[in-house]
């Protein structure tokens, strides 16, 4: 077990990752700063990536002003190769296992995976699926998004990806969704694969409530993007809930 695997695996249930776009976040750097520190404490980490077009140099830049305000282990969430950087603690070494194009399950992955080898970033070997919406991710990665109504659809690639070895799944609506990844969705996953998969659910969180019945139903982390850039506060009151919740545990 690796540093930030073991991070996250002794807090399942209760993790709270907060998604920067570095394409977003250098435009307001100083409001992004101010609301990080302020979400810091609660969070289990810093996700830094996306799905449109910046630049390792971006990448770096966002990395180093989360580094500024906040303690917790940045992982990368990479939407190419060059967004690998050895400035990250960790990245999600991801397959988008329902895409059309090999190049989002596996050509990608081949050209990224000797700057993991060489800059010695922690790898966490992740099935990435595309539910409902599917939003940006979903369209940029050509993906066959799984219907929210066929939770046995989901199972089946979850259960691949366990087989397949990978340790970590994470579960997208897609980037400001309108409906959330439903908990019983997760729970029907969860059932099955128990604790063999560690289960990251994102997309159109927006409420206490949704967070919490996410966790509840199984998933061993949440994740605020398209919330922390347009309501912070809102997001930040999730992340406080969740802290409040976990500390009385």
């Amino acid at each position: 077990m690796t540093a930030v695997d073991k991070v996250l695996l002794d807090n399942r249930g209760k993790n709270v990752f907060i998604l920067l776009d570095p394409d977003k976040v250098l435009k307001e750097k100083d409001t992004y700063a101010k609301n990080l520190q302020r979400a810091c404490s609660g969070i289990a980490s810093v996700l830094v990536g996306g799905s449109t077009g910046f630049s390792q140099c971006e990448v770096n830049e966002t990395i180093d002003l989360v580094r500024s305000v906040c303690n917790k282990p940045v992982i990368i969430f990479p939407g190419s190769p060059a967004h690998v950087t050895p400035k990250a603690d960790a990245i999600l070494f991801m397959s988008l296992l329902n895409s059309r194009k090999t190049k989002f399950i596996i050509e990608d992955q081949l050209e990224g995976s000797l700057l993991v080898w060489k800059y010695g970033l922690e790898a966490l070997p992740t099935a990435y699926l595309i539910v409902g919406e599917g939003g940006t991710a979903g369209w940029i990665g050509d993906a066959n998004p799984i219907p929210f109504e066929k939770p046995e659809i989901l199972l089946m690639y979850v259960l691949a990806a366990k087989y397949l070895g990978f340790k970590y799944v994470y579960i997208e609506a897609g980037s400001g969704a309108k409906r959330h990844v439903p908990p019983e969705m997760v729970k029907a996953v969860k059932n099955v694969v128990g604790n063999d998969v560690f289960l990251i659910v994102g997309g159109g969180i927006r409420t206490i409530e949704t967070a919490k019945s996410l966790l509840n139903a199984g998933a061993d982390g949440i994740v605020l993007g398209t919330l922390f850039e347009r309501d912070p506060d809102r997001a930040i009151e999730i992340i406080n809930s969740i802290t409040r919740e976990k500390s009385m545990r």
